[in-house]
């Protein structure tokens, strides 16, 4: 039986909505464990959805895979922040300097998460080399801006 309902659109609504509702989780100053487990939830599934889509491209997936990155950052999972951040960098290869700059972040900040000092410089150097080649000049703040928050002692 086809649903009623129109698969596509419902797979574009809920790409970015579910993008949306966890970008507003993640600028929460503080979450409750049941606010994490939604935000989390809602990255996935906004990653779902953009991977259902066929007007899928890198970039989306990028920037997925970037906020799942983040959020498993935020809720203190290292090593899942570490996957989501090598599958950003991945797919960034071939996007411009403030993807590929923020697929390193991700990196940076998975890395200081764990400990590695090694790769937390290596990422934050190659993000910052990158983030010197963004054109857009508020695109390149918010990436050095980003930068300046990874350190060892968010562990």
């Amino acid at each position: 039986m086809q649903p009623s309902f129109d698969i596509a659109a419902a797979h574009k609504y809920f790409s970015a909505g579910c993008f949306n509702s966890a970008w507003t989780l993640i600028d929460k100053a503080e979450r409750t464990a049941d606010e994490n487990e939604q935000m989390l939830a809602l990255a996935h599934a906004s990653v779902w959805h953009w991977r259902e889509r066929d007007d899928c491209k890198p970039r989306n997936l990028s920037i997925g895979y970037w906020q799942l990155s983040r959020v498993y950052a935020l809720i203190r999972h290292g090593e899942r922040a570490a996957h989501y951040g090598a599958l950003c960098l991945a797919v960034s290869a071939d996007e411009p300097p403030f993807f590929l700059g923020y697929a390193h972040e991700a990196l940076a900040r998975a890395a200081a998460l764990v400990g590695d000092v090694t790769a937390m410089s290596e990422h934050l150097a190659q993000a910052q080399g990158l983030a010197e080649m963004v054109q857009e000049a508020e695109d390149r703040q918010l990436l050095l801006a980003d930068l300046q928050t990874i350190s060892l002692s968010i562990v």
